[in-house]
């Protein structure tokens, strides 16, 4: 037996297989690729799917402040970690559902068709950048509770602490437009100008369908108080923007010019939460605040539960709903008041 000659092991020098032996090792890692997605659990498959829409959405958010759009396939540390400040910051996620995300994108990106050779750097630096927020507790306990109610009162506090400028009016009509429909963030963002039209008691808005959800016409009406009437922050908007058609609700650049492309929800979301923050609101408010504001406000007001679902676009049964309205008659007749204590 003659022993073969010793080679240095060369960990990045490429192998030099025959076009035969190529083919067969192609077909091996199909085969692989295939038996993999096979045995891999359902909630897994469906959870990388949602990550990877995450990762489109970041995407877009981040084309509407730099004004380029990058490559999904661009998995760099500086995107990674970008990805990781933005689901914190923008989507309020917790440090958990940030590792999971960390992990769905990585794996996605390295599968068919993508085949992106992720560098090890750059999900450790995620995940370096990760650490202080596993050690936040409040960030740990996100998503345990529902959203916080937006009021009047702290939609009169947002509109004085809003700026004077193109963005400011841009703001205040968005939240005051959310506030009015009860509308979900998606919602808002896929709003178009010519389906707000302008009738004598306020305005007819058609919300248009989104996520399978159906569309709906409602009707919003002249607010009592200037500051916070949707209607007359909309034309102000709509005349400030001259806007003729398109989307609702435009990106704005810090040097004031507008965008074309509707603003996503994310970016409804982060209007909101800001407008709130720079207002010094005690809780902090979301894009769901406006629409669990509007139904607990106006169950207040006496307004029956079908029309308030009307506006919302809730189911009958929704438990959803049914727990605003409790949450909103929980003071009204209280089992305790004028009972002799």
């Amino acid at each position: 037996m003659t022993d073969a000659p010793l080679v240095p092991y060369q960990p990045n020098a490429p192998a030099a297989y025959d076009p035969a032996t190529l083919a067969v090792l192609a077909a091996m890692e199909q085969a692989a690729e295939e038996h993999l997605d096979a045995i891999r659990p359902h909630n897994t498959t469906r959870g990388y799917k949602n990550d990877w829409n995450l990762w489109k959405e970041f995407h877009g958010w981040l084309a509407e402040r730099t004004g380029h759009t990058l490559p999904l396939t661009a998995v760099t540390k500086g995107t990674l970690v970008g990805f990781v400040v933005w689901l914190d910051t923008v989507k309020l996620a917790t440090p958990s559902s940030i590792d999971r995300r960390i992990t769905g994108v990585t794996v996605t990106a390295r599968r068919a068709p993508y085949n992106v050779e992720v560098p090890k750097v750059a999900t450790l630096a995620a995940r370096e950048a990760l650490k202080p927020l596993k050690a936040d507790p409040d960030r740990c306990a996100r998503g345990r509770g529902k959203a916080a109610a937006a009021t009047p009162e702290q939609l009169q506090r947002m509109h004085a602490a809003a700026p004077a400028s193109l963005a400011g009016i841009r703001d205040r009509a968005l939240w005051l437009m959310a506030f009015g429909i009860a509308g979900r963030s998606a919602e808002v963002a896929a709003l178009r100008t010519d389906g707000i039209k302008l009738v004598s008691d306020g305005l007819d808005v058609t919300v248009p369908s989104v996520k399978g959800r159906p569309a709906r016409d409602v009707v919003v009406a002249y607010g009592q108080s200037p500051d916070t009437c949707p209607v007359r922050a909309w034309l102000t908007w709509k005349a400030a923007a001259g806007l003729t058609g398109g989307p609702a609700f435009l990106p704005i650049s810090v040097h004031g010019a507008i965008g074309t492309d509707a603003l996503s929800a994310a970016a409804c979301r982060e209007i909101i939460a800001r407008s709130a923050e720079r207002a010094g609101v005690a809780v902090r408010l979301t894009g769901h605040s406006m629409r669990a504001g509007f139904i607990t406000t106006s169950r207040k007001a006496g307004k029956r539960e079908e029309k308030i679902r009307a506006q919302s676009g809730h189911a009958p049964n929704s438990p959803v709903f049914w727990g605003y309205i409790q949450e909103a008659d929980r003071w009204a007749d209280a089992a305790s008041e004028g009972i002799g204590l």
